[in-house]
């Protein structure tokens, strides 16, 4: 058997979006994964929306996690990195992507499936319309429309453009959904008006005669008003003009038109077709960029010209799983034939749908179940995952997988030297280091860009020098994000101490990969780290890198501090109050991550919370006369609070209630999904009067949570408190809370009670 953790990086593919294609392909690599293969996902959105039940989001038939299929444990269990980012460029020639928030990402092979961006070229309506894609905007401006109708005293009247199956299907969910809400407010009287505009003679112009008839019935009996042929030529921000000069007046429009795609393909010289979807063959890749595949809405299947419909995309994900196993490899692709009819099932609002295909048509209140049972069998295949492998099959299995080239590569894998011979090459060092640009210090005499064995600073005098040292294998599977987490985390116990950190040395340990994928590795991380440690104008002085089983990054950090304001662990004293900055949860999140338990929107939040910086905590809690501080890290809240009260002698009266936990931390840990550190802080429950009593809530064992980069808890005179509290908020500390009262030291050997 071949681990995973022990198979080298040999080939990056790079799937861009979280679209029907992708999620099918991506769970398909999971299932059977190619050794020294590495999948990469960019998403501008961690949960996807499955379009096939927006209709039913927006009528009230369900929830927005039975909507969304959630890529951070689809990501985690197909062994994929997942880049919660939005690409802005391709370049075809060095083979990288462009994000917005990030370094460049390079590939060998792409594959493309970011959907399409509404088409908008109609007079004002960039300005006052909503467009129904991307979706994840439309679904915020449904709630604020909500909340306007409920507010308005007089009847809204609201157009949706477009009456193709999107644009009448949201019209009647829209109905339904307004008609229901103001039905519970006691407001049946104020019912909006309902428009709907078609630039073609008839409504849904893809659908048969049978179906498009029953339609018509339907929005006729549901006093829709139907404007048919009617193209919008000019939007203002409360009416649409047609193209015979008649003018609505409308409160709210909702674009369902054609779509268009988003710029950067065809600006990057990919083949692209009038309204820039990427041209494709029969195996889905490029027409003019061999290795650039493209699924989805966003393809233009040359061969096949197809509507844009989920049904497509979703038959495409196999063979584009197919087709990336097979380019990796070097053989042959396989062509792909699109079928030419589909079935189409739409909902008319309630729970009622119409199915056509060919020439026939059927309705009734069991098509919707027949529908939902269609969708919600489809998002279990996301939601209900198998347990991870953590081994490949057999060595017959990996020749079967990869080219020969491959093979050779991963027999030569275990031979690497240790000691000196296992450091990084000078060669991959010195380009990395060439793109580093570190903040500079005057007081710097020999730094990262000099070639001397050490680093020379000169220290002022009137000052103590305060240094720490962390290190830890990667929690996440980007490392650019890594980066910016642990140099976050060190810092802590700078800030914690209320000291300036000046320099810092790097430690850090890459996987075996070829060369340039090192290089690369090594660029996302030390990019991360530098930028946090150049906003809190800390100097990268040097550092040392080594070839490992797993990615490792840990600083070295020196700081200065004014011997007067110096602040430990000791100080606490009695009628303080205890200040916690940031909320905790981390270790359970990641735990429950792992376990693939976790929801994408709680590890996102946990990374947010995780690389935001402590600097400006410190200074606020200095302001207000801190007397004692220390940052909450691997030993939990009560772990480094038992530390306090012991270097302080006295006792601590702890709100559970009080402590703030991270999104999703609540879930995890009372359903027992705990951090493999979890059992050993338990054993400082010696340090809590009322273990017992307190067991019973559910939430307690989040107090032993171990914590990456977490806030600082601080004792605080209680007259300055309040005031602490509400700026640590204004800087953006927003969960920062009053968690406890310091009080004096009694006899009893437990120093914390939890109330």
């Amino acid at each position: 058997m071949i681990s995973k953790a022990n198979t080298p990086v040999l080939k990056d593919v790079l799937l861009i979006g979280g679209g029907h294609s992708h999620v099918v392909a991506l769970k398909r690599l999971g299932m059977n994964p190619l050794p020294g293969l590495r999948i990469t996902v960019i998403a501008r959105d961690i949960h996807t929306p499955y379009s096939g039940m927006l209709p039913g989001l927006i009528a009230g038939h369900y929830q927005f996690d039975e909507v969304h299929i959630d890529l951070a444990p689809l990501c985690k269990f197909s062994g994929a990195r997942l880049y919660h980012d939005e690409v802005t460029g391709l370049n075809l020639a060095e083979q990288l992507i462009y994000c917005r928030k990030r370094p460049p990402v390079s590939y060998d092979l792409l594959s493309i499936d970011i959907g399409v961006a509404p088409l908008v070229t109609t007079p004002g309506a960039s300005e006052y319309v909503v467009p129904v894609k991307p979706i994840t905007k439309l679904f915020s401006r449904w709630e604020q429309l909500k909340e306007r109708v409920r507010q308005n005293p007089c009847a809204m009247r609201i157009a949706i453009v477009g009456a193709g199956a999107a644009g009448v299907e949201l019209t009647l969910a829209i109905q339904f959904a307004l008609q229901r809400l103001l039905a519970e407010e006691g407001q049946s009287n104020n019912e909006p008006e309902i428009h709907l505009f078609s630039a073609t003679p008839e409504i849904l112009p893809t659908h048969n005669r049978l179906a498009r008839r029953k339609f018509k019935r339907v929005l006729q009996e549901r006093k829709v008003h139907v404007h048919c042929p009617a193209r919008v030529t000019k939007v203002e921000s409360e009416s649409i003009e047609v193209e015979d000069g008649t003018r609505y007046q409308i409160d709210e429009i909702v674009w369902a038109t054609q779509a268009c795609a988003q710029d950067w393909p065809a600006q990057s010289g990919l083949d692209v077709d009038e309204n820039g979807f990427i041209r494709v063959d029969d195996t889905l890749q490029s027409t003019s960029h061999p290795g650039v595949f493209a699924v989805g809405d966003v393809a233009a299947m040359v061969n096949h010209p197809r509507e844009k419909a989920g049904v497509f995309a979703v038959r495409q994900g196999r063979p584009l799983e197919i087709n990336l196993r097979r380019a990796a490899c070097g053989q042959t692709l396989k062509p792909f034939f699109p079928q030419q009819r589909f079935l189409s099932l739409i909902s008319t609002g309630d729970r009622y749908a119409v199915a056509s295909r060919s020439g026939w048509s059927i309705e009734g209140p069991w098509v919707w179940l027949w529908k939902n049972w269609i969708d919600r069998r489809f998002m279990r295949r996301f939601s209900e995952l198998p347990e991870i492998k953590e081994d490949y099959n057999s060595n017959e299995d990996l020749e079967q997988l990869a080219s020969p080239k491959i093979i050779r590569q991963l027999s030569t894998a275990a031979m690497r030297c240790g000691g000196c011979g296992s450091k990084v090459g000078a060669t991959v060092l010195d380009r990395v280091l060439t793109n580093l640009r570190p903040f500079h210090r005057n007081e710097i005499e020999v730094g990262l860009h000099d070639f001397d064995d050490a680093s020379v600073e000169h220290v002022p005098t009137g000052g103590s020098m305060v240094h720490t040292v962390d290190a830890f294998r990667a929690i996440i599977d980007d490392p650019y994000t890594f980066g910016k987490i642990t140099a976050t985390h060190c810092l802590g116990d700078v800030y914690a101490m209320g000291a300036e950190p000046r320099t810092a040395l790097a430690i850090v340990t890459l996987p075996l990969a070829p060369e340039k994928k090192m290089e690369n590795l090594l660029q996302e991380l030390l990019t991360g780290a530098v930028e946090v440690l150049n906003e809190a104008e800390t100097t990268l002085v040097g550092g040392h890198t080594t070839e490992g089983q797993e990615l490792l990054l840990g600083f070295a950090l020196n700081g200065l501090v004014n011997t007067k304001t110096l602040l430990r662990k000791s100080g606490m004293k009695p009628g303080h109050r205890l200040i916690l900055t940031k909320p905790i949860g981390t270790g359970t999140i990641f735990a429950a991550h792992m376990r693939l338990k976790a929801k994408g929107r709680w590890v996102d939040g946990a990374i947010t919370s995780m690389v935001q910086s402590n600097q400006a905590a410190s200074a606020c809690l200095r302001r207000y006369q801190a007397s004692a501080c220390t940052d909450v890290t691997g030993f939990g809240l009560i772990g480094h609070l038992a530390e306090m009260t012991r270097a302080s002698g006295v006792n601590v009266r702890l709100k559970l209630e009080s402590v703030p936990l991270l999104e999703g931390a609540r879930e995890t840990i009372t359903d027992g999904l705990l951090s493999s550190l979890h059992p050993e802080n338990v054993r400082l429950k010696r340090a809590v009067a009322n273990v017992e009593a307190i067991a019973l809530v559910p939430t307690y064992p989040v107090i032993y949570d171990p914590q990456t980069a977490g806030g600082l808890l601080a004792s605080i005179p209680a007259e300055t408190a309040n005031a602490c509290l509400v700026e640590l908020r204004e800087l953006g500390y927003t969960e920062a809370a009053m968690i406890g009262t310091v009080e004096s030291h009694s006899q009893n050997d437990a120093p914390i009670w939890i109330e």
